[in-house]
């Protein structure tokens, strides 16, 4: 039987799901379906490395390598053979099949080494590839990235329904075009790959990964092969990436080093875990969730706030849009101090001693 922290837990991340699929009829600007949108890929990308580093204990700095990997693969190909189905295809292909050679090398070469120097070995990685995506402009565009076209069918202009006049059939007020196709394109494709992770920690390989995790020395004395499960664990964790990073190029129509490559994401990916809470699926949604929230509506609400207290010394310029980091550093050192655990991880403990 569940605790009620775990109830509490699941029975939320059902309702930001389904706040995600009715996401284009409840918010209805331009702006909202951007944030939906990236929080789902965010999901899955947050869950992809939780599966390393929940999971298996693995500190991982090449996540987003691999999301590029898949990001460039559909980008470059788009912008080759044109808008079309078989290029999305044959890059996420590329994508996945250059982060398995990636993920392999590095798996068996380094996963044998202590947790920090496989850290830095995946951070140089990391670092060489955005190197190369920055400098290698005649193949990536260079720092100023590739602008491409999506198949028709996510095109605004493309008319999902139409009526007896020809025109675009709406649906509680919201047209039904290629901008609603492609918003679900990218939500059912994050719910699937977010399912098919959590099939797996269900499964007896996420036990044999949590065993690894917990005493390493043991789940290898007792006849688990742990690089063997360690690679296997890395090289999951690569494909899921790499086919987050197809699904954004295909919903952005533009791929760079900042908006596939960056560190910055990667930070952003450490701490949503860290908010969410390792070691569960569940987390990683709650922890995207609130992040990227964050990052596009603290700025709103401080600049809300410091108007509705002018007149009070001090307060207005504590409050001012600009200090937004600040005050987003300070709300996440107060989220681990009260969730320890992350929230999912804290309430689901909270259940098991209630």
């Amino acid at each position: 039987m569940q605790n009620t922290g775990t109830l509490i837990v699941k029975t939320s991340v059902i309702l930001i799901f389904a706040l995600l699929l009715f996401a284009p009829f409840l918010f209805q600007d331009v702006r909202s379906l951007e944030v939906a949108a990236r929080i789902c890929i965010f999901i899955v990308l947050v869950a992809s490395f939780d599966l390393l580093i929940g999971y298996t204990g693995i500190v991982s700095f090449a996540h987003t390598m691999f999301f590029g990997f898949g990001a460039y693969g559909a980008a470059i190909l788009l912008k080759t053979m044109g808008p079309g189905w078989t290029p999305v295809i044959l890059g996420a292909l590329a994508g996945v099949g250059v982060s398995l050679v990636f993920a392999i090398a590095i798996g068996l070469l380094s996963l044998r080494v202590k947790a920090i120097f496989f850290a830095m070995i995946t951070l140089a990685a990391a670092s060489v590839v955005l190197v190369l995506a920055s400098q290698l402009s005649q193949i990536t565009g260079g720092e100023d990235g590739i602008i491409y076209k999506a198949p028709d069918l996510f095109k605004p202009a493309t008319k999902l329904l139409t009526d007896a006049d020809g025109k675009v059939v709406r649906l509680w007020g919201v047209r039904l075009n290629g901008k609603l196709a492609a918003y679900y394109f990218v939500f059912f494709c994050a719910l699937a790959l977010f399912l098919v992770m959590l099939r797996f920690v269900g499964s007896p390989f996420g036990t044999v990964l949590k065993a690894i995790r917990e005493n390493e020395a043991r789940a290898e004395a007792i006849g688990y092969r742990v690089v063997a499960y360690r690679t296997a664990v890395f090289c999951l964790s690569a494909t899921i990436a790499s086919l987050a990073g197809t699904v954004y190029a295909v919903w952005l129509k533009y791929t760079g080093p900042d908006t596939a490559l960056s560190f910055a994401i990667m930070i952003d990916i450490l701490l949503m875990v860290v908010i969410g809470g390792m070691g569960t699926m569940w987390g990683a949604v709650i922890g995207a969730v609130l992040m990227i929230l964050a990052q596009y509506y603290l700025r709103d609400l401080m600049g809300a706030a410091s108007e509705a207290m002018t007149g009070i010394p001090l307060l207005p310029e504590l409050l001012a849009p600009d200090r937004w980091l600040f005050w987003l550093g300070i709300i996440f050192i107060l989220l681990v101090y009260f969730f320890p655990k992350g929230i999912a991880g804290t309430a689901m403990a909270w259940g098991e001693k209630a």
